[in-house]
């Protein structure tokens, strides 16, 4: 009745890592910020940050923008594309910002279709350029879920599960016209908005059906003389540039929730990457998802109106190895088996009796060494990309308050002014301006914040700006990362200068406390004498110094 007593080594949550606030110690599944960052405007933003800095590293993200906010941007660089290029007819795909499992999903030929919907309808929504070439199997299209583990922030630590789910849509696959946009079981790979068409198909085996596992498709395409190595090769390099996107807000979520120097959970995440094979086997990243369905069964109809859940093969392949390794890799005692411990619950339980029934041993049939890493393992390829996590580290170090992600007025000043940024080109007037302008602005992106100050993404757009007035004859990634490594050296010298400040003063210290116990040494003592070897001569004789 009282609760737990004795704190857990995992905390295994539901949705966020605020499903409990009173985690003092241990590791817990969600990382701050985490729901929020894969939420389709946010994950956008970020990529997109990445895409002006390394267009080529991060072409595997559509062209996309942010509605309503960028209508106008949206339309006009629709029209400036068409009018060079006459053969474009571009599809567009519409994303509402919260929405899940398909929900509010659907297609437009034009920007004007969106102009058409009904205010009281329109939300916060992220349209891309739709792939209207995507690789088919049995002329269907399918998407790839992998589970992938970001086990820590710092130091950057990435696993990717070398088994996904292949989903497939349920309607043979038609390029895009204006006949068949509303058509959601050709166009949209979702499971829960497919296992409602009549054509969906359950299979007890995981290489047939309409949800298979990806090394079924891996194998079928190796068949057919497609270079898997190199496929594979460029899926865990568009994993590791997408969580390196986050990271720089993820770091600015933790410290203002787990606050350093304070007892507070390490955390650990399993993500969900949905990811698109175009017909030249180029990966494209969908989306990313916070909260990944770990479910093992499906709902049966078994009778008019009647369901149950049943066991489903390739669901349990996947994800029971995913879960496993996951916990193994956690635990920090070692203590107990990964698999023993995630028998209690309540999905492992339905597995259990499964397998008795099969009379087939669970943990055999588990494959072993389903997590491999990929970060820090190849982070020899990947750390020049890491340039916004500098940015984010000298935004972090300026905000001053513990528990905040706004930088104030009085420290974006103090940044300015420490990193030796205010010269004839940047006054402290202008930098105040560019201040006020700049969080205005994101003020409106951002509404749900009660927090007032500068976001990070305002942060970002001044350090940019700043970077191409100061180093204007480079490319945007060199201008971005010299005055990273300016500010830094920067800082690092007013460091050294308080450390030697700190030095100085402890050496005065000790020399004022040398000097003063020298001049205690060097007085003469003063004796008292008992009052009857006083005399009124002046000399003192033997007799009173014997006395």
């Amino acid at each position: 009745p009282l609760g737990r007593r004795l704190p857990c080594d995992i905390y295994w949550h539901g949705v966020s890592f605020h499903d409990n606030e009173n985690i003092f110690s241990g590791q817990v599944n969600k990382f701050p910020g985490m729901t929020e960052m894969v939420r389709k405007i946010n994950l956008s933003q970020a990529l997109r940050t990445m895409q002006g800095l390394f267009p080529e590293e991060y072409s595997f993200y559509p062209r996309s923008w942010i509605l309503p906010k960028e209508i106008v941007l949206f339309e006009t660089e629709v029209q400036l594309i068409k009018s060079g290029n006459n053969s474009w007819n571009p599809t567009f795909i519409v994303k509402p910002d919260v929405g899940c499992q398909g929900e509010g999903i659907y297609l437009i030929k034009d920007p004007s279709d969106y102009k058409k919907i009904k205010k009281p309808q329109v939300k916060p929504a992220v349209v891309q350029e739709y792939i209207s070439k995507p690789l088919l199997i049995d002329r269907l299209k399918f998407d790839i879920r992998l589970y992938v583990l970001l086990k820590s922030l710092d130091p950057l630590e990435i696993y990717i599960a070398k088994e996904g789910l292949s989903r497939f849509c349920t309607e043979p696959y038609q390029e895009p016209n204006n006949a068949n946009l509303d058509h959601v079981f050709m166009h949209l790979t979702n499971y829960s908005l497919n296992i409602h068409s009549e054509n969906f198909i359950h299979s007890d085996s995981v290489n047939t059906g309409s949800k298979r596992t990806f090394s079924s498709i891996l194998y079928r395409l190796y068949s057919k003389g497609v270079d898997i190595k190199k496929l594979w090769s460029n899926i865990k390099s568009l994993v590791i540039k997408t969580i390196i996107a986050l990271i720089p807000e993820l770091k600015i979520y933790h410290q203002a929730v787990i606050l350093p120097g304070k007892p507070g959970p390490t955390c650990f995440q399993i993500l969900g990457f949905d990811i698109l094979l175009m017909e030249n086997f180029k990966p494209v990243l969908l989306e990313v998802n916070a909260n990944p369905s770990m479910k093992i069964e499906h709902e049966q109809e078994i009778s008019p109106g009647t369901f149950q859940y049943v066991p489903s093969p390739v669901d349990e392949e996947v994800k029971v190895a995913v879960i496993r390794d996951t916990l193994r890799l956690v635990d920090p005692a070692k203590k107990h088996s990964s698999l023993a411990a995630w028998g209690a619950s309540t999905k492992a339980q339905i597995m259990l009796r499964v397998a008795k029934k099969k009379k087939v041993g669970l943990v055999r049939n588990i494959p072993t060494n389903c997590l491999k890493q990929v970060y820090p393992k190849y982070s020899k390829q990947f750390n020049h990309l890491r340039v916004i996590e500098r940015i984010a580290e000298l935004f972090i170090r300026f905000l001053g308050k513990k528990g905040t992600m706004k930088l104030g007025p009085t420290r974006f000043r103090t940044f300015i002014r420490k990193c030796k940024l205010n010269d004839s080109d940047l006054s402290m007037g202008t930098a105040d301006i560019m201040y006020i302008d700049k969080t205005r602005r994101w003020e409106t992106w951002t509404t749900d914040s009660k927090e007032s100050g500068m976001c990070f993404q305002a942060f970002t757009e001044i350090f940019f700006y700043v970077a191409q007035r100061r180093f204007k004859f480079h490319p945007c990634h060199e201008q971005v990362e010299a005055l990273v490594d300016f500010c830094e050296s920067q800082l690092e010298m007013e460091d050294d200068k308080g450390l030697l400040r700190i030095q100085g003063k402890k050496e005065w210290q000790t020399a004022l406390g040398s000097s003063r116990s020298e001049r205690l040494h060097d007085t003469p003592t003063v004796h008292t004498y008992p009052s009857n070897c006083k005399d009124t001569d002046s000399k003192f004789t033997e007799d009173r110094l014997h006395c």
